[in-house]
């Protein structure tokens, strides 16, 4: 009798046992499930914001890209259209010479009849209207006498002492040169003076 009530004192009631769980289950350590959830959050930003950063790099890259193909095939077109006429003005280059020639071949005051005298101021308005078309489509003759020789646009083709001329003029002009608005069609071909004084540095 005495040992079963000995029993019964160690056996715990329901309630002394379910708050011994708690107790347990309190005392228990932690794990740091938030802590780990919110480190794998800022990995996961830090990825996406570096694609986000390379994506948007790459989009310049090819925005600038497009816009610069875009600027090249502008100034293509421009070029076409301001250069079309290019070698069809280099075929009446030599139309132009050979009026220049005939006009040169009698000189005016050779011209003995009016017929000779009609026929040469024909040439002579053909040559200018000519010359008034090149310059409406953008083609300037270039005749450098007595110019200082440059050569962008002249080709020297021999050099003649002249003393009284300063040194590097053109002081004949066996071909004139064309050029189309800003682009050279054809060198001019000049005589040089040589032998003479030098070119004043401040011209």
């Amino acid at each position: 009798m005495h040992d079963t009530t000995k029993e019964q004192e160690k056996i715990p009631s329901p309630e002394t046992a379910a708050n011994n769980n708690l107790n347990g289950l309190q005392d228990a350590p932690v794990e740091p499930e938030v802590e780990t959830e919110d480190r794998t959050a800022d990995v996961r930003l830090t990825a996406l914001e570096a694609e986000l950063a390379e994506q948007k790099d790459r989009l310049l890259r090819a925005l600038a890209e497009t816009e610069n193909v875009r600027r090249r095939a502008q100034r293509e077109r421009e070029d076409a259209s301001r250069y079309a006429v290019t070698e069809f003005a280099r075929d009446l280059l030599s139309a132009s010479d050979n009026l220049r020639r005939a006009l040169e071949s009698l000189p005016e005051a050779e011209v003995k009849d009016e017929r000779t005298r009609s026929l040469l101021e024909g040439v002579a308005a053909t040559e200018r209207e000519l010359l008034n078309v090149f310059e409406r489509h953008g083609i300037r003759r270039i005749d450098p006498r007595g110019e200082p020789f440059d050569h962008n646009f002249h080709q020297a083709i021999f050099e003649a002492e002249r003393a009284d001329q300063p040194s590097g003029t053109v002081v004949e002009v066996l071909q004139p040169g064309y050029v189309l608005r800003d682009r050279l069609l054809r060198p001019a071909m000049v005589g040089v003076a040589k032998g003479g004084p030098k070119p004043d540095a401040s011209s």
